[in-house]
């Protein structure tokens, strides 16, 4: 809902804006319009500095910005292949069907090709990441999309299967950071004409025009999700900035303008468009941490202040199963699995505390294999089991660390002997 709505408004008020208040015709006001409708998470470093990458807020914004961005290049594919061809019916027809066709080749194709590769060969990994790349780019150019909707796509597909904290990440950030992205900007700073900006009040007039409209809408998109999703005005603040700069997708969006022309000749982005958008970049970028910042220390405060020892969850539940004596042990499973919420699909903690003695080594193991079996029982109900065997100079304290340790709601032990009894009374009693 917050993706089609903070790519719906602003693509309108700035649709609205460029032909009634600038007169510019259909094609430049929906360049603009797609330009204005995507976002790029420049203030999302400014989140991960407060600790806030959980919030609801956050993850609604992250999920909404890949979401309007990818409707925007669509709509650029669209009006470039438009802008190129001028078909009827028929070049509607075959448009959606060869892009039907490209979006589910890239989702059949790239998993399967990247599952394969990643398990076989480990040195390789960065080339194979970066020809998927290109390839998906070449692809959507050969039929005569995009090829930044290609590249877009493929990254969609492959975040999946790269983990963000391992070496082939580490590379691709590198190269991006230090190769890429340096040349790409290098390369659009060389196509502004700085003289412009200083001989009229044209290009002015067209960012003012461009960062309301684009603005505004963004802002009204993220209230109106938070008022709809009844969260609290500090995480509508949080939307709105994250959700409000628009960076790399703009320039790459404009840059692709540059080379469209319009019916009767006339190049869709012209010089004035062109510097207008780098500095509305500017502008939305510099609001967009400003508001950013404002709204981490607001949520900051604001978990401060709410109550924690007292707060009764209904969702919490995480069921501890402390095990010793096989006979017994696929029982409390069963009881668990029984007992368990299939609809949250939370898994189980198997636990095997050993006393600190003699003994411990071979009990250490003797536990390993118990929570094995048990591991393998669950998995034949389909239900995860994750397991720890815990060192402790007394069984009730073993327990009770775990039990805080996980977080656990409720604790399945069985009560076969007196001593099992008194573990279960002193953790009771503490």
């Amino acid at each position: 809902t917050f993706g089609l709505l903070t790519f719906v408004i602003p693509f309108g008020l700035t649709y609205s804006t460029c032909t009634m208040l600038l007169g510019y015709g259909s094609m430049r006001s929906l360049l603009l319009s797609c330009i204005m409708a995507s976002n790029t998470l420049i203030a999302y470093p400014i989140v991960g500095r407060f600790g806030l990458q959980r919030k609801p807020s956050v993850s609604l914004s992250v999920g909404a910005s890949i979401l309007s961005l990818f409707l925007a290049l669509v709509a650029l594919a669209t009006l470039t292949a438009v802008t190129e061809k001028h078909g009827g019916i028929t070049f509607w027809i075959w448009f959606g069907l060869k892009f039907a066709l490209f979006c589910t080749a890239l989702i059949l194709l790239i998993p399967r090709f990247t599952r394969w590769f990643l398990r076989r060969y480990a040195v390789m990994q960065f080339i194979f990441i970066m020809a998927m790349l290109f390839m998906s780019a070449a692809l959507a150019e050969l039929i005569e999309l995009e090829g930044i909707l290609g590249a877009f796509l493929s990254g969609l597909i492959l975040n999946r299967y790269i983990p963000h904290i391992s070496p082939l990440m580490n590379r691709i950030e590198f190269i991006g950071n230090a190769l890429f992205i340096p040349y790409f900007l290098i390369g659009v700073g060389m196509l502004i004409n700085v003289r412009l900006l200083f001989e009229g009040g044209e290009i002015l007039w067209v960012l003012v025009c461009l960062t309301v409209a684009g603005t505004f809408g963004k802002a009204l998109a993220a209230y109106l999700s938070s008022f709809s999703f009844r969260l609290p005005l500090s995480s509508g603040n949080m939307m709105f900035g994250l959700t409000s700069a628009h960076a790399a997708g703009s320039i790459a969006m404009i840059m692709v303008g540059m080379r469209l022309q319009t019916a009767d000749g006339q190049p869709i982005v012209d010089n004035s468009v062109l510097n207008a958008v780098i500095l509305m970049i500017l502008f939305t970028c510099i609001v967009s941490s400003i508001v950013t910042e404002r709204a981490a220390q607001q949520i900051t405060l604001r978990d401060k202040e709410l109550p924690t020892d007292n707060d009764e969850q209904t969702d919490d539940e995480t069921l501890l199963i402390p095990v010793k004596y096989p006979e017994y042990a696929t029982s409390l499973v069963s009881l668990a699995i029984m007992m368990r919420n299939p609809k949250l699909g939370r898994g189980l903690i198997g636990l095997n505390v050993v006393y600190d003695d003699a003994q411990m080594r071979s009990n250490q193991e003797k536990g390993r294999r118990l929570l094995e079996q048990l591991t393998r029982y669950a998995s034949a109900a389909d239900v995860m089991m994750q397991t720890q065997v815990r060192i402790a100079a007394n069984i009730a304290n073993g327990i009770k660390h775990a039990f805080k340790e996980y977080q656990a709601s409720e604790i399945i032990i069985g009560m076969h002997t007196i001593s099992e009894r008194l573990t279960l009374l002193s953790i009771l009693c503490r």
